[in-house]
């Protein structure tokens, strides 16, 4: 029997996916951006805040506040994602991205909390709104930066699969629809004296950002359990591993994901008659079939002579 650690230098290359390190530098350029953008809309927003008042402008400086700060740790975390493996870490660091997505779902509530305690003493205690022209163009200026980054972020993630990325535009895609939502609640308040407005779309906002923060989490906590590959992606591994000549089946398909990289184990069933060297080149077969379909993936593949009773679990 044999066990194959499959070589993915360049492959991507082969398949027309991007270098590695290309990948590795548009996610870096990701998250610099990020933290780019939620600082300079920190900075809007504050002055904004200050010459109208309004609840729910506060809470989308908290809410880019906790963006610049969730957008930091997932700076730092991408850059220590994308470190090769060491003595240390043989498979890696590409779980630094989880953990980023963690502090970010944790940022995230935490605003949301605030807010919803800032809101509600808005409606004991309901105020006017001043200067709403001031409140719009920000609002309009935040949102067009953010579609900005949002796009580009999507961009990148469609490259890379990163889930650090696809957390930080997550929560960022919110910020687009918390700032149309304010825009509404400044007119409302303005130009319809509805004053309770501003605080009840400041709760509004606060319960969508708990969701997403619930959504960041649970993605996040997810891999760090080693949670197997989409039901999709597996059956495209068995296909590829039973569409090969000479295979008569497989058992302990197990598959995970960590960063960009994907890890796929499995048995392979072969003639139990039929030569080492032969049996090899079909596991070597194999391997390479699957390493073009899962780019970023290291495979490894174990022969077993068919009807082997090992009693192994089968998973559904």
């Amino acid at each position: 029997m044999t066990t194959e650690a499959a070589d993915t230098t360049g492959k991507a290359d082969a398949i027309g996916a991007p270098p590695e390190a290309a990948v590795g530098r548009l996610m870096r350029w990701a998250t610099y951006a990020s933290v780019s953008v939620a600082s300079v809309l920190i900075v809007t927003k504050f002055v904004a805040w200050l010459m109208t008042d309004s609840v729910s402008i506060l809470s989308t400086l908290i809410d880019s506040l906790l963006d610049a700060a969730a957008s930091l740790v997932n700076l730092i975390a991408v850059r220590h994602a994308l470190q090769p493996a060491d003595r240390e870490h043989r498979f890696g660091h590409g779980k630094a991205e989880a953990l980023a997505g963690l502090a970010q779902s944790a940022f995230i509530f935490g605003s949301a909390v605030f807010l919803f305690l800032e809101a509600s003493e808005r409606f004991v205690n309901p105020r006017s709104i001043d200067n709403t022209t001031i409140g719009y163009a920000v609002m309009v200026f935040s949102i067009v930066a953010t579609l900005g980054l949002v796009i580009f972020q999507k961009y990148v993630v469609a490259r890379s699969g990163s889930t650090a990325i696809s957390a930080d535009s997550l929560h960022y895609q919110t910020d687009i629809l918390v700032n149309l939502s304010v825009i509404l609640s400044l007119f409302l308040v303005s130009r319809l004296d509805l004053k309770w407005a501003d605080p009840a779309f400041a709760i509004g906002i606060a319960a969508y950002i708990v969701y997403s923060a619930w959504q960041i989490g649970h993605e996040a906590f997810q891999i760090l359990m080693d949670r197997e590959l989409p039901d999709e992606d597996r059956m495209r591994i068995k296909d590829i591993v039973l569409g090969q000549e000479g295979v008569l089946g497989m058992h302990d398909l197990r598959t995970r994901s960590s960063g960009l990289q994907v890890f796929i184990q499995l048995h392979l069933e072969l003639d139990g008659n039929m030569r080492l060297s032969d049996a090899h080149e079909i596991a070597d077969a194999v391997e390479h079939k699957i390493e073009a379909a899962f780019p970023n993936a290291e495979v490894i593949v174990h022969e077993d002579p068919e009807g082997l009773d090992e009693g192994h679990v089968e998973f559904r």
